[in-house]
């Protein structure tokens, strides 16, 4: 004798289950959280006082040179030895692309020598493009 279920086996699903949805939304959330601070690998940096003006250059076309007040020289994020391996550096990255924008950020507590430094190296190469990390001044 056969047994046969009352219901139908053609019932559709009307509803639809967001548990594992809502999983998957969470540890993508946890993910994105716990790796953007990894991503910034920029100088923690004391900058000084300015105004606040708005970028104007192709986000591309920008180049991030730091100092630390130890005279440390940063290229790109990546650590560079000294001033003469910055130099060489500066210039193929201005070969590659005419239209370069150095972004020059120096800690304030620092000697000014590597501000003067990274900025001789930029004129010495032909690069006028500059652009001065500056913290945004106090609005009273």
């Amino acid at each position: 004798m056969r047994r046969f279920s009352s219901r139908n086996q053609l019932v559709t699903l009307s509803e639809i289950n967001v548990t594992p949805l809502l999983d998957l939304a969470f540890v993508l959330l946890i993910i994105f959280i716990i790796t953007t601070p990894l991503l910034e690998q920029s100088l923690s940096l004391k900058l000084p006082n300015g105004g606040e003006a708005k970028q104007t250059a192709n986000p591309g076309d920008v180049v991030t040179v730091e100092s630390t007040g130890t005279g440390e020289f940063r290229f790109k994020g990546r650590r560079v030895p000294s001033e003469r391996d910055l130099e060489p550096l500066l210039v193929a990255a201005y070969r590659a692309n005419p239209k370069l924008v150095v972004r020059i950020r120096v800690d304030r507590a620092g000697p000014a020598q590597a501000f003067v430094t990274i900025l001789d190296i930029c004129r010495r190469n032909g690069i006028t493009r500059f652009d001065f990390a500056t913290e945004p001044a106090n609005r009273r």
